[in-house]
């Protein structure tokens, strides 16, 4: 992959210019605050020094070519200065200025301008704070932040400062390497970010807060780089509801896309999506500490039976399982403890141990001796001003003991985000023992870092770049002329004839055989039930004659059609547009059931037969594929059959499909048939 922009010299800098009044003073003060060992260079007209520093009249008469560069001036002064450090050499910029692009009319314009002057030279912004590396200690942040020097960490990208500085503010143990804000994505955007942080061998996992996506297609190759190396992606994307989307599209000039084609997106890249800023900082630091978790089997550890049966309840829902110990193992576990503890998992290890590190390293050993992929202790500090943790270390102590004596991953839960001071969170995570804080919180982390191990152990098929529609106008096809596209694709249609007549209509029946349908059809005719130009279960001659009458002058003409029997199951297969995302297959719960049940789910085409096959299997309708209180199987592999053959004919029209939609695909025992499609394209000069 070519890369757009180095950022290498913008995001680990020798030298550092600042520009500008009280947000560059700011930068210096931070950065020497950090400890940053470079050179730091303010550049002022009107003054001769700047926090100490001797300061320079312009960027020409700075002494060399900047690493990074802070633009702490207006959005106008932003733009000729930008273009004289692309012109001198420098490394990168940062333009704090808002009144771009967010802002609509002039501020559009003169974003593009700021593009043109930035050339190759990459720039965060604008509208943004700008960028932390706390490995380094160089900062080109003009607030204040609450994070420290580490030797390695995550990093944290957003488009908002203010969340960003939020991040940094937080006090869960969480070590952060690198913390960047990209505002408007005029010049390098999310993509190059994640490139520039996975060239250092430092960042342990990547976190995103996305609002829009500007470039889909780099960030999926960047995402793949990722996971070729190892550093998982975490994601919160905002703009699930339609306000969310709206303050998206004003606040950083950039598309929210549909929210549901988003998330597929995103899992087809191998970015794992969390629902919350503090999901996403504790998945974070489980990642840090433990990595990708390989299965979803948990244990979970306390001297209280309420803690045992609150986590038991927490976890339904999250895919997450309490394996139970077989008998060997529940025999090493009662070997050290009271004959009045049960052994199960969860485990309440009863207060008999309590404050006895050795006896409790003898417990969690042999719990974790088991084997899960992840073992958790439930336990809460008593607050520090107050009580005293004395009898509370041992614990700690005991669990961390434990890991390390059997190899295996564990965490620490405290029940309340309160209830886990922060130097112990830091102390655990230095022994590797992850401090997860909200029971909650914890467990949707877990899951989060176990879809992460997924990611890592699945073939990554990339999305296909979106491939623009074509110019001119749409048509909406017939009933019959679809079935006839799709039928060319290897798509099984029931056997039909078209009729202009009740008689044509009668003879057309007899023709096929009965039972048939009857429906009136024609490119106005796209919702045939709503409309009550749909008759089934036609079983003679007479029922035919007395339907295509009631139907007369309904359509263009009449559609007789084998009635499809056996049906175990209907399915919705559909080919939807994304404006930023392109082609994406829609897959439910179908017939009448598509608005009552609104159970679906979104692949990115090209959607492999696993893919899909879990997809189908996951909606609610699947239990009737197995068969359903005795009733026959449904053809699965059929069903996929299908899907495939549509997914094969919309990427053949790619450039000119607008909306497809196979509603119902019939499952049979021994099929699957679709028999009703409405089908838009734009229109193709050589078929008129």
């Amino acid at each position: 992959m070519t890369r757009r922009f180095d950022l290498s010299r913008l995001l680990r800098p020798r030298s550092i210019a600042v520009i500008g009044g009280k947000p560059a003073a700011e930068v210096i003060r931070q950065s020497r605050r950090m400890g940053f060992a470079g050179e730091i260079w303010p550049v002022h007209p009107q003054h001769d020094t700047v926090e100490g520093l001797p300061a320079f009249g312009s960027v020409a008469e700075l002494p060399g070519a900047p690493d990074a560069v802070f633009l702490g001036i207006n959005r106008h002064a932003a733009i000729e200065v930008t273009a004289a450090l692309a012109e001198r050499g420098a490394g990168g910029a940062v333009c704090y200025a808002s009144g771009f692009a967010e802002t609509g009319g002039e501020g559009a314009d003169l974003q593009a301008r700021l593009v043109a002057a930035a050339g190759a030279m990459p720039v965060l912004g604008p509208n943004c704070y700008g960028v932390i590396n706390y490995l380094d200690g160089a900062l080109l942040w003009p607030d204040q932040h609450g994070g420290q020097r580490v030797e390695r960490g995550v990093a944290l990208v957003t488009q908002s400062s203010n969340i960003a500085i939020n991040l940094t503010m937080q006090r869960r143990g969480l070590p952060i390497a690198y913390v960047a804000t990209l505002g408007n994505q005029a010049v390098a955007g999310l993509a190059e970010m994640v490139e520039a942080f996975l060239d250092d061998p430092r960042v342990t996992a990547i976190g995103l807060h996305i609002e829009g996506l500007a470039e889909p297609v780099a960030l999926a190759r960047a995402a793949a780089r990722a996971r070729r190396q190892g550093v998982p992606i975490l994601a919160l994307k905002t703009g699930r509801s339609a306000e969310g989307a709206q303050l998206t599209l004003s606040h950083t000039a950039s598309l929210a896309g549909a929210d549901a084609v988003t998330d597929a997106f995103l899992r087809r890249i191998g970015v794992v999506r969390v629902a919350s800023l503090p999901v996403l900082l504790e998945a974070l630091k489980l990642l840090h500490v433990a990595g990708p978790l390989p299965g979803r089997d948990i244990a979970s550890m306390s001297c209280s039976g309420g803690e045992a049966a609150l986590i038991a309840d927490a976890a339904l829902g999250t895919g997450l399982r309490f394996r139970p110990l077989d008998a060997a193992q529940t025999a090493r576990v009662a070997a050290t403890v009271s004959e009045l503890v049960t052994v199960s998992n969860p485990f309440d290890y009863h207060t008999f141990i309590w404050a006895d590190a050795p006896a409790m390293t003898e417990t969690f050993s042999a719990v974790m001796a088991a084997e899960f992929d992840l073992t958790l202790l439930v336990l809460d500090l008593p607050r520090g001003d107050r009580c005293s943790d004395a009898d509370w270390v041992p614990s700690l102590e005991a669990l961390v003991a434990a890991s390390q004596r059997t190899g295996r991953k564990a965490a620490l839960v405290a029940s309340l985000p309160e209830g886990l001071p922060e130097d112990q969170a830091q102390r655990l995570v230095g022994a590797g023992v992850a401090p997860l804080l909200g029971i909650d919180d914890a467990l949707a982390a877990i899951a989060a870092a176990a879809e992460a191990g997924d990611i890592r152990d699945e073939a990554n098929v990339l999305p296909l770049e979106p491939v623009p529609l074509a110019p001119g106008p749409v048509r909406t096809l017939s009933e019959w002329e679809s079935k006839r596209r799709l039928a060319g694709y290897g798509v099984m249609v029931p056997e039909g004839r078209l009729a202009r007549s009740p008689d044509e209509a009668v003879e057309a029946a007899e023709t096929i055989g009965f039972p048939v349908v009857l429906k009136a059809t024609g490119a106005d005719l796209a919702h045939k039930t709503e409309l009550g130009a749909v008759r089934l279960n036609l079983a003679d001659a007479a029922a035919v004659r007395d339907a295509a009458l009631a139907l007369a002058g309904l359509g263009e003409a009449l559609l007789v059609e084998r009635m499809v029997g056996g049906a175990v199951a209907e399915l919705i297969v559909g080919i939807g547009r994304d404006k930023l995302l392109g082609l994406h297959l829609v897959l439910g719960s179908g017939g009448t059931l598509v608005e009552l049940v609104g159970d679906r789910r979104i692949l990115l085409l090209p959607a492999g037969r696993a893919e899909i096959t879990a997809a189908i299997r996951s909606l609610k309708i699947a239990k009737l594929l197995d068969g359903h209180r005795g009733r026959p199987p449904g053809d699965l592999d059929a069903a996929v059959d299908a899907v495939l053959r549509v997914q094969g004919f919309a990427l053949a029209q790619s450039d000119r499909l607008a909306e497809l939609d196979v509603n119902p695909l019939i499952v049979t025992p021994h099929g699957a048939v679709a028999a009703d499609v409405l089908l838009r394209l734009v229109e193709d000069p050589d078929d008129r």
